[in-house]
């Protein structure tokens, strides 16, 4: 019997991983070592929307995309999936021998990690149908080797992330606060949005407290920030268009920027609001991509 994942049907024999959108509650920039990557401080989450990646048996390898933003992405030769695929393979010792579709469900170059995630996914879905037994320490290290953010997807639970991606440590718990996330459709460079931050540097922030309530959790966000909006925000003017729709509607708690830009997420008080706002946003703005979400624990 083939599997249907999310109205698409699978061959038998595929195997399924989710790719999670990341979300940064905070993002500090520490610092920047003499070989230019800065160091960072930052309470990152997971919600319930995202890409996702499958894998089936195959001779040698091959790639897909598909999903409402498939088109937004270049050639798949240097998709973070394929090249997920190889350095695994390498260091496994093993053929890439791999089927990989990727469902991209996600804007590109918004901020939510979306390729980030997706290579995390591929290292586990291809640990899965390869039968590998490669160690968390193996594991983070190849992660890290993909990307800043890797190694945070890959551990897939809310965490604060540190020193240049590789620092991960479990947060406390956060609940499963409900949110939407808002993207005006413009894509934002990561290297660029560094490039432009001046000023001082922070402090990390982190904090011991589990958070019971959404009211307790915005309040804590609050006291903190994202050092990459004031440089993203100047070079898409459109990201302070997002945080005005989103703190307007009733129930929002705090409004903010992800990662790099340009999506901005807003921390409400409930479902109801949520969904309520997302449906506002979206009729008012019907070419932004604005979806009601909450915390994966």
């Amino acid at each position: 019997m083939r599997k249907i994942i999310k109205g698409i049907p699978l061959p038998s024999g595929t195997v399924h991983v989710s790719a999670p959108a990341k979300v940064n509650l905070y993002l500090h920039v520490l610092g920047r070592r003499n070989d230019g990557y800065h160091l960072l401080d930052s309470l990152v989450a997971f919600v319930d929307v995202g890409d996702s990646v499958s894998a089936r048996a195959a001779e040698g390898l091959s790639f897909s995309i598909e999903g409402p933003f498939a088109g937004q992405l270049s050639g798949a030769s240097d998709n973070l999936v394929i090249r997920a695929a190889n350095l695994l393979a390498q260091a496994a010792g093993v053929l890439p021998n791999a089927a990989l579709t990727l469902i991209k469900r996600l804007p590109v170059a918004s901020g939510v990690g979306g390729g980030s995630s997706d290579a995390a996914a591929t290292l586990r879905v291809l640990c899965t149908l390869w039968k590998l037994r490669l160690g968390r320490k193996e594991m983070a290290e190849l992660a890290l080797r993909l990307g800043a953010d890797v190694p945070v997807c890959l551990f897939g639970k809310p965490a604060f992330m540190g020193g240049i991606g590789e620092d991960i440590m479990p947060s406390p718990d956060l609940g499963r606060p409900w949110m939407v996330l808002a993207n005006p459709g413009v894509g934002v460079s990561t290297p660029e949005v560094f490039a432009a931050r001046t000023g001082a540097f922070s402090n990390a922030a982190r904090f011991g407290e589990a958070l019971e309530t959404p009211e307790a959790l915005a309040a804590l966000l609050a006291e903190r920030r994202n050092d990459l909006a004031d440089p993203a925000r100047r070079h898409a003017p459109l990201i302070d268009t997002v945080l005005a729709a989103l703190s307007s509607r009733p129930g929002c708690l705090l409004a903010r920027m992800t990662g790099s830009g340009a999506t901005c997420f807003g921390l409400f008080t409930s479902e109801e609001a949520a969904r309520a706002a997302a449906m506002g946003i979206a009729a008012v703005r019907p070419r932004w991509w604005v979806v009601a979400t909450r915390l994966l624990s």
